[in-house]
């Protein structure tokens, strides 16, 4: 599992809902201590990844533009990743 979440302010072009919504996955997976829901809690594993995933999209939807891009790069925009899970090779 990954030790940091990406940040997705100031991206050019802006965040994805794709790169949003796994950054909620991921927040949640390393709360929970859990890749995977539990049998029986699926459901409310997902709520909570919807409600992280929405919550940070009025965040982002209400911050001021930043001056300068993130250091790093979010993984869904790197090629080597892409190119492991088969997506096309730009961000569309």
């Amino acid at each position: 599992m990954c030790r940091n979440i990406t940040e997705l302010r100031g991206l050019e072009p802006p965040a994805t809902e794709t790169e949003i919504d796994a950054a909620a996955l991921q927040y949640i997976r390393k709360v929970s201590g859990l890749r995977q829901p539990p049998k029986g809690a699926e459901g409310e594993y997902q709520a909570a990844v919807d409600a992280v995933a929405a919550a940070t999209r009025r965040l982002l939807g209400t911050l001021p533009p930043r001056k300068q891009p993130p250091a790093t790069v979010p993984p869904l925009r790197r090629p080597e990743v892409r190119a492991r899970l088969g997506l096309p090779r730009a961000l569309q």
